[in-house]
């Protein structure tokens, strides 16, 4: 198998309207400057390190470079598992045909493309499919689809100043990325004015949760801010150990009301699952190794940028984006919305 990113297509530069610069050589896009490195479009201006958006950014390219802990049989089919569950088949949605062929679909945030190679795979020979994130895991997610010789496109960029014109894309997919940024409702409505009229905007954000559980998260993440990244990934490691001890411990406990002060439901849970939804998030599964587990801690503890929201918010800012929503579903953990931007109404 091929291990190295493949060249970036023509089209990426088509659609960009700017002629394939040499390495090192630089383009303007939308009034930002980007510079070709390594076979990649990059922007040649972010967020500085000591910024949340920078530390954000610090903090996924370290996760993802980290492929063992996320690569196995087991930890890519729990993540199609849950992607299914929450979007649907996407690969086989009939809404497909709403767009030209090929559709032009732009991941944002795309870390390492673990979440739409699971989601899309089957699809991604059929559609332009352009990859931007602002950490160094695009390098990651453009090696993969080497390696899996899948075409694709690939730019390092901040998804809140995309490179693309308004009304120029037909489906957005963004898991789990727009609550990293400064703000995730600028960030939704800035990359919801990419979609054509009818294109489709498929995201999940982080849902607020209990009062303890909110508090030990920012706690956590607060001690762990200033750490290195290998260092916060030691440091969360206790944590993880926790989690897999209390669901080894397989026990129940029978919450006979609910505490309304806490946001703790009545009802008979497993021990490990209420300290995870309530207490503080320590992941279990059996089927997953500890470091494996680690990396699901992590991806929450580690960024400096990880807002939560409510569905009503959500709802409201999709409204306001000029989106209607489609399907939703929400959870403890967070709101899946897969919304179609509405056609432009005549004057």
């Amino acid at each position: 198998m091929r291990s190295e990113p493949l060249a970036t297509p023509d089209w990426l530069f088509q659609i960009l309207g700017v002629e394939r610069p040499n390495e090192d050589g630089s383009v303007e896009l939308h009034g930002s400057p980007f510079v070709m490195q390594r076979g990649l479009l990059r922007a040649a201006r972010f967020a500085g390190a000591q910024s949340a958006q920078g530390q954000t950014a610090e903090a996924f390219g370290f996760k993802w470079e980290r492929r063992d802990t996320f690569e196995s049989p087991a930890s890519r089919a729990r993540m199609r598992e849950w992607l299914v569950e929450r979007y649907g088949d996407v690969a086989r949605a009939s809404w497909w045909r709403d767009y030209a062929d090929p559709p032009l679909v732009l991941d944002a945030g795309c870390g390492a493309a673990l979440s739409a190679l699971e989601l899309l795979g089957t699809i991604v020979p059929t559609i332009r499919y352009v990859g931007v994130d602002i950490s160094s895991a695009v390098d990651v997610a453009a090696a993969r689809f080497a390696e899996h010789e899948l075409p694709g496109a690939f730019l390092q960029a901040d998804i809140t100043e995309p490179p693309f014109a308004s009304g120029s894309i037909d489906v957005i997919f963004s898991e789990g990325v727009l609550h990293h940024t400064d703000s995730t409702e600028t960030a939704l409505k800035r990359l919801a004015d990419l979609l054509r009229p009818g294109g489709r905007f498929l995201f999940y954000v982080y849902r607020r949760k209990g009062p303890i559980r909110e508090f030990t998260d920012d706690y956590v993440r607060e001690r762990i801010g200033e750490l290195d990244p290998g260092d916060a990934w030691e440091a969360i490691m206790p944590i993880t150990r926790l989690g897999q001890a209390l669901g080894e411990l397989d026990a129940e406990v029978d919450v006979e009301e609910r505490i309304e002060l806490l946001g703790i439901p009545a009802g008979r849970i497993n021990v490990q699952r209420l300290f995870y939804w309530h207490v503080l998030k320590a992941f279990y599964r059996p089927d997953l190794t500890l470091e494996e587990m680690n990396h699901i801690n992590y991806d929450w503890f580690a960024p400096a940028n990880a807002h939560r929201q409510s569905p009503d918010e959500v709802r409201r800012w999709c409204e306001e984006a000029g989106l209607q929503v489609e399907r939703e579903r929400v959870e403890p953990a967070g709101i899946t919305i897969v919304a179609r931007k509405r056609e432009e109404r005549p004057l």
